[in-house]
């Protein structure tokens, strides 16, 4: 399975959320905000922040 972890500007967990989908057995696919293609993921995280 491959999951899209979508980065923002000013995100700070995107690479703490790739690391989680591969330790969950996935791949991780980087996705910046404004790309056009998903480049074919079965799922996305959109991961948070500090808030």
């Amino acid at each position: 399975m491959r999951v899209g972890v979508v980065t923002f500007p000013g995100s700070l967990d995107d690479r703490d959320a790739q690391r989680a989908v591969r330790l969950a057995g996935a791949e991780p696919v980087a996705l910046w905000h404004g790309d056009h293609d998903l480049h074919g993921v079965d799922a996305i995280v959109l991961p948070g922040g500090f808030s």
